[in-house]
């Protein structure tokens, strides 16, 4: 019969706690001051594989890889989206896919000093709404190409060119704005 463990290995690394106060005695008054203890805060990477959809929307990822950005528009009324919709959002048709042309302007801008955990190390960024001849919605994305620390309301009205990220990482974000000519 093999010979069974009996002890657990040891591994090297592991989660980070926080507020960890314990009595390094252990006498009646002391185990009685543990219920008055504060909960353990345990800080470790938790990472899963999500598989998810873009359903309806999966043109427009699919056109992003292929550097072809696509809009939607009622069949009937003409009304355009930058940003895809299934229906329209006044009289409820089914919408069909339209071509967005490369080449827009800044309608409003801000300067992002925070972002989310993704964007964070890039901050200060800049943030544009881009209007484009032909629709009738905004789309939001990031402008390259200028110095946040300069940012000035002549931008309102700049002609903004699309660009699309080599590597697609099916994100919205895989299409970003630069100055006209740049």
């Amino acid at each position: 019969m093999p010979k069974l463990p009996d002890r657990r290995e040891e591994k090297v690394g592991g989660p980070v706690v926080h507020n960890l106060p314990f009595p390094k005695e252990l006498n009646p008054e002391t185990l009685a001051g543990l219920k008055n203890m504060g909960p353990l805060q345990v800080e470790q990477r938790y990472a899963i594989n999500y598989l998810h959809s873009y359903g309806q929307d999966s043109p427009f990822f699919a056109g992003l890889t292929n550097r072809i950005f696509l809009g939607s528009r009622d069949p009937e009324t003409g009304y355009a989206y930058a940003t895809p919709r299934g229906h329209d959002m006044y009289s409820g048709n089914e919408t069909q896919w339209a071509r967005i042309p490369d080449a827009g302007q800044v309608h409003a801008f801000t300067v992002c000093f925070f972002g989310s955990e993704e964007f964070l190390p890039e901050t200060p960024f800049v943030l544009i709404l881009v209007e484009f001849e032909g629709f009738d919605t905004l789309f939001l994305g990031r402008l390259m190409g200028v110095d946040p620390d300069q940012a000035s309301l002549d931008w309102i009205g700049m002609k903004v060119e699309a660009r699309y990220l080599r590597n697609s990482q099916l994100k919205p974000t895989d299409v970003y704005f630069v100055p006209s000519g740049a």
